[in-house]
């Protein structure tokens, strides 16, 4: 639809007896799309339609992740997932969504995409990999390095997760891996870290199951989210008393399918921490959670540390500033 504004009427009121002005209903002009068009937008490749855009888009393994601001949405060919939104769609969705604009508007955005050609995504099927773990290497200097002198995770924290089989280094790019198992003791999920400043690559392995993210099983009734493990072992480096007691769990992103499967698992779990980064994306989604959470009748609280997120306070922390974080209930 194109919509045309007609100027604003003035005219007068016997009853209030004074000039008033009446904003007039656009008017909208019908477009006919074919069936082809329709899906040739549906299908525009959004990666390749940002760019054109003059916007910033990074390559994450298979996939692409769109840089604006605070927003963190996930983009496969026409398909995006809005990460901490937990929402998505295809290309007409997005240009909806995030330019603000109808169906038509959107449709023709994408079909013109500034006068360029327009570069359809194939057809994608999800794709149903098996889990498997990335070869482990003989050692694990590097992984070391990265988290015990870059990250300055505690080194007694750090040795009982490597002692547990949770935390390894992978042979090929020496990344950090963390794995999620289940009640079984199987292995369900592992991330995966970088561990030199030239390679910031982050990702998880195909096939994982979100809701078996890396995470801690304790006795007490406390459990603390995070968004991801560096900031789970920096929170935990930081307030090591009696650390094993409780449970943790980092999302590797901000979902919270790996939280409700702890409390499933963890009936003695009643208090829940929220404890996802100080920007804009991780406080929404402590506050989707938390609201959720209310809901159910589970007791909740939401920690925001000082800094950006927990690492940074950790590794701020021992330059000499305050290690302490602020809480919002």
């Amino acid at each position: 639809m194109i919509r045309e504004e007609l100027p604003t009427i003035r005219y007068y009121s016997r009853k209030e007896k004074y000039i008033k002005t009446k904003e007039v209903i656009t008017i909208s002009t019908y477009i006919h799309f074919t069936k082809e068009q329709r899906e040739q937008a549906r299908r525009t490749d959004l990666a390749n339609f940002l760019i054109r855009q003059g916007e910033k888009v990074r390559k994450s393994g298979s996939e692409y992740e769109w840089l604006d601001g605070s927003q963190k949405v996930t983009i496969r060919g026409h398909l995006w997932y809005h990460q901490y939104e937990q929402k998505g769609g295809d290309a007409v969705d997005f240009v909806r969504r995030f330019y603000n604009k109808d169906y038509a508007e959107a449709v023709e955005m994408l079909l013109n995409n500034c006068g360029g050609q327009i570069i359809a995504s194939p057809l994608i099927e999800k794709e149903h990999k098996p889990f498997e773990l990335p070869p482990r290497n003989d050692r694990m200097s590097r992984a070391f390095s990265y988290l015990l002198l870059t990250r300055g995770i505690d080194k007694d924290v750090l040795f009982e997760f490597v002692r547990k089989k949770m935390i390894y280094e992978s042979a090929y790019y020496h990344n950090a891996v963390f794995v999620g198992y289940d009640s079984s003791g199987k292995p369900r999920h592992a991330h995966k870290r970088g561990t030199v400043t030239s390679n910031l690559y982050k990702g998880n392995v195909a096939g994982s199951q979100p809701e078996f993210s890396f995470h801690w099983h304790g006795t007490s009734d406390k459990i603390f989210l995070f968004e991801a493990p560096i900031d789970m072992l920096s929170y935990i480096s930081m307030h090591k008393e009696n650390w094993k007691e409780h449970s943790y769990a980092a999302s590797c992103s901000v979902s919270d399918r790996v939280l409700f499967q702890c409390l499933n698992d963890n009936p003695n779990i009643k208090n829940v921490f929220l404890c996802f980064d100080n920007d804009e994306a991780g406080q929404t989604a402590n506050k989707r959670i938390a609201d959720k959470l209310n809901k159910l009748n589970i007791q909740n609280e939401i920690l925001i540390p000082t800094h950006k997120d927990w690492n940074e306070d950790l590794t701020l922390s021992e330059k000499g500033d305050e290690r302490i974080c602020h809480q919002v209930l």
